[in-house]
Formats: C-alpha cells, sequence, structure tokens
C-alpha cells in the first residue's frame, strides 16, 4: 500500500479480537487505521498480519482490508489451508457483506458494474476507466436514511473484489462514503472521525471441512 509522505501511522492499539476459529482458520475483527499486512517503511509495520502471527506463528493471510476499513478478516493457520482459501475466493463462492454510512439519499436497491484500474500517477487511488479497467460489480440495499445528516446507512454486497471496489463505487452514482479521504470532496463532513464501511459479514463452506460457516461482525457505527 502506497502511503502519502506526510502521513504518519498511529494504528489503535487494542487487544486482537478472534470472531471464529478452528483448526485451518483464524477470523478476527480488524479496527479502523490497523493495515492489514505491513506496509514498506520501518514505522509500519504494526499491521493485523503480525498480530495475528504472534498468537498463530504459522499463519497467512486470505484476503486483505483497506486500512481505514474495519471488519472481518480472515486468515489462514497453514499452508494447506490458505491454498484452500485461495481457491474458494478465486471461485466466488465466499459471500461477503459490508455496512457503510454514504452520503445523500440513496435507491432502494441496485448495482454498480462499471470496470476499476489503479491510478499510477496517484497512488493508491484507483479510477473508472471503461478501456483499461477490469470489471467491477457491487450490488447495495439501503437500510435507513438520516434526513438531518444526509446519509444513508447502507449494506454493500462486492461480486469482484478490486482495490477500493467499494469506495468507489459509491462515489462513482454520487453517494461516497462518508469520512473517506480519497474519494469523499467532504471526508470531514461526517458523524465520524473515520471512514463509514465495515466488513459486516462472511459466508462460506470451509474448504477442508466442509463445514459450512456464517460469521457476523458488530458494526461499530
Amino acid at each position: 500500500m502506497a502511503l502519502n509522505d506526510n502521513f504518519i501511522y498511529s494504528p489503535p492499539q487494542e487487544d486482537l479480537v478472534i470472531v471464529y476459529e478452528d483448526d485451518d482458520l483464524v477470523v478476527i475483527e480488524k479496527p479502523a487505521g490497523l493495515l492489514s499486512v505491513p506496509g514498506r517503511l520501518p514505522e509500519h509495520q504494526d499491521s493485523a498480519y503480525l498480530r495475528v502471527l504472534a498468537q498463530y506463528p504459522h499463519a497467512k493471510i486470505t484476503h486483505r482490508l483497506d486500512m481505514a476499513t474495519s471488519g472481518i478478516l480472515m486468515f489462514a493457520k497453514h499452508r494447506d489451508a490458505e491454498v484452500a482459501v485461495s481457491k474458494m475466493f478465486q471461485a466466488r463462492t465466499v459471500d461477503k457483506h459490508y455496512i457503510a454510512l454514504v452520503q445523500g439519499q440513496l435507491d432502494a436497491e441496485g448495482s454498480v458494474e462499471v470496470p476499476l484500474i489503479t491510478d499510477w500517477e496517484n497512488r493508491p487511488r484507483q479510477i473508472v476507466h471503461f478501456e483499461l479497467g477490469k470489471p467491477a460489480k457491487t450490488l447495495y440495499q439501503a437500510l435507513s436514511y438520516d434526513t438531518e445528516t444526509d446519509i444513508t446507512r447502507v449494506l454493500l454486497t462486492p461480486i469482484t473484489g478490486r482495490s477500493h471496489q467499494l469506495r468507489l463505487h459509491m462515489q462513482y452514482i454520487g453517494h461516497p462514503i462518508t469520512g473517506d479521504k480519497l474519494y469523499h470532496p467532504e471526508p470531514t463532513r461526517s458523524p465520524l472521525k473515520r471512514m463509514a464501511l465495515h466488513a459486516s459479514f462472511l459466508a462460506f463452506q470451509q474448504p477442508l471441512s466442509g463445514k459450512a460457516v456464517a460469521i457476523h461482525g458488530s458494526v461499530p457505527f
């Protein structure tokens, strides 16, 4: 992850919260402000991955959340589990849901399907690019609307898993996620001191045991 030159990394120091564990997997709730994996610089080493490694020395990360995003993050406890989970994600047999607060009154439900690509001159930003972008699709369902703040609580379901997909798709349809410093034109216009995006649900068939697993996280906003 590329970080701005003037960025000072000060991740939260609360204890690791484990929401699911079996012989092969461990799932945590990553707090907002913590990197999923270490950054390049020494001062950016603290991360969910290194914190999990302290308890599970052979752990492997299976997917990532943006630093500003909180919620469910899964790790494999060993190599065989890592390979099995990787195949599961590639086959798109994992159900993922996010809760977000977006600016404006959103339609009841719908989908956003526009291709995305890295904005190489302005990393880590992504951009919509209809010629060169990779296909990306997000489903959304409005849950409630607050007239005083002009904010909609929304359930987001990514069908693909592109970098910054949910953030950019919401911005593309005119409803950026509140507190998003990259894609909201007024990121400080928010009831929270963070970006309001949380990975709230993960469901899959455990690829080694065959067990059906459904994990519900607590939404902090």
